[in-house]
């Protein structure tokens, strides 16, 4: 007994030699910093794994469909791209169609922001703030960092099961205390990037005295999200402690400050008039339970008080208990029956011969169906798959429970399935986004004075946020202010 209490901390430590030894092998020189860090992924593999993402988004039609606007955020990227240690990349910016406010970068030189984010900035140096601390991750490699510490976990654990089975009943307890180290790194990741972009943003001209304004304003935006909601911003970028007070101390580092450095506020807003704002309603929305999708011309009524959800390629609702789901989607073809059969093709799904029919006047096909789960503790997966051709697309609608509870859940699933029709409503099929409109100011007065005046479609608190002042702000003449008009609903 004594002996083989003695044998998993022999194997431990042979486990702890190995790990040790691939570390060493994969240390690399980090180009920003000049400090040595973990790097399993070659330059080519990381410029190749941002080549895929990015083909990726521009097939799923994620990027924003302004041209001007593109070239303006790749042209500021580029020159502060220029100032970094790594000017050789072909680096590409872009501007993704999404409310949200968030910026990313991914491996190899590919930077995104979303509209969301472009909307709530109010000057180029702000922007520039943005997209200095996303160059930061690419120059410093954090995501390819990141990406090697993943493998080299992979890799410790399959040595420790080697060694000694008995590994295996702790490696979950492994990756979780993996989880709190990546939070830990990720936070070093953007005070790293911090750092980084205030050093870009001065050798391209730009006052990082704004960089604080920017996390302020991202810290406001989190907040306003309300209880239990997490922006993107927020659940990508882990705020470090204390991170104003690090920025002001970054700050006081970089003085002197050469002298000309710009901020560039009203040439920035002039360029977001007529930017979408908020959700746009031609990709389809939620009223309550029911789905409308002005451009594609349907509805589908969900089951009331499931959650739902809608991106660019499905909608979705899962029921309170989250034991059940309906999912909206396309299918290839223009076949509703060879659509069906296609379905039921498909690997580890077995289901009735496809009956065809109408559903509110559109052609469909559909059958019932069960699917077996991976995972020795899951149970088969049952439910109904509806296919309907509407104009020249055929739309796929699956509802599913565990085999056990589909009963219970049948008839709701089908009733909601059966809503699927044309939209006709011209309140419905003619709505437009909301979007960002400029007012300039024409005499003195405060920020809720001129909401008063014009009117917006979001609150004047909303408002206020977006344009980093306060209700009772003075402003004075030829300032410029964002409002927000039109749109599905208000505030919404």
């Amino acid at each position: 007994m004594g002996t083989r209490k003695q044998l998993p901390t022999r194997r431990s430590t042979v486990a702890g030699l190995a790990l040790t030894l691939l570390t060493i092998l994969g240390c690399a020189t980090n180009p920003a910093t000049g400090g040595r860090q973990l790097m399993l992924v070659s330059q080519a593999q990381e410029l190749q794994m941002g080549r895929q993402q990015d083909e990726q988004i521009l097939a799923s039609g994620q990027v924003y469909d302004d041209p001007g606007l593109q070239e303006y955020v790749q042209d500021l990227g580029s020159k502060l791209a220029a100032k970094s240690e790594r000017p050789e990349l072909e680096w590409t910016f872009r501007i993704l169609d999404d409310e949200i406010v968030n910026a990313f970068a991914a491996p190899g030189g590919y930077i995104y922001v979303t509209r969301g984010i472009l909307s709530h900035l109010n000057s180029e140096a702000e922007l520039a703030t943005v997209l200095g601390h996303e160059i930061g991750h690419v120059t410093a490699r954090h995501s390819a960092n990141q990406i090697s510490k993943q493998q080299l976990m992979s890799m410790g654990l399959a040595v420790g099961m080697i060694l000694e089975p008995a590994v295996a009943s702790w490696s979950d307890v492994a990756q979780a205390g993996l989880g709190l180290a990546a939070m830990k790194f990720s936070r070093d990741d953007e005070r790293q990037a911090d750092r980084l972009g205030l050093r870009y943003m001065v050798g391209a001209g730009y006052d990082p005295y704004q960089a604080p304004e920017v996390f302020d304003m991202l810290d406001r935006v989190t907040r306003a999200s309300g209880a239990g909601a997490m922006p993107s911003w927020a659940s990508t970028h882990p705020q470090p402690e204390n991170r104003t007070y690090l920025i002001e101390a970054r700050l006081a580092e970089l003085e002197p400050l050469p002298s000309g450095l710009t901020t560039e506020r009203r040439g920035y807003l002039q360029r977001l008039d007529g930017l979408v704002f908020g959700q746009d309603p031609r990709e389809g929305f939620f009223e309550d339970s029911l789905f409308l999708h002005p451009e594609m011309a349907f509805r589908l009524d969900f089951p009331r008080g499931w959650k739902t959800h809608n991106v660019k390629d499905l909608v979705a609702g899962v029921s309170p208990k989250q034991d059940a789901a309906i999912v909206l989607g396309l299918a290839e073809g223009k076949d509703p029956l060879q659509a069906a059969e296609e379905f039921v093709w498909s690997e580890g799904v077995r289901g009735e011969r496809p009956k065809t029919g109408r559903v509110n006047g559109l052609q469909a096909a559909w059958t019932r169906f069960e699917v077996a789960t991976t995972g020795g503790n899951s149970e088969e997966l049952a439910g109904r798959a509806l296919f309907v051709l509407h104009g020249d697309r055929v739309f796929r609608i699956v509802g599913y429970a565990s085999r056990s509870r589909w009963s219970s859940y049948a008839s709701m699933v089908e009733a909601s399935m059966q809503t699927f029709s044309r939209e006709t409503d011209s309140r419905i099929l003619n709505l437009q986004p909301a979007r960002v409109r400029l007012v300039e100011v024409e005499s003195a007065m405060t920020l809720s004075e001129l909401y008063r005046r014009h009117g917006s479609s979001v609150s004047l608190e909303k408002t206020a946020l977006l344009n980093d002042l306060r209700p009772d702000t003075r402003l004075v003449p030829g300032d410029l202010v964002k409002l927000v008009e039109g749109g599905p609903t208000a505030d919404s």
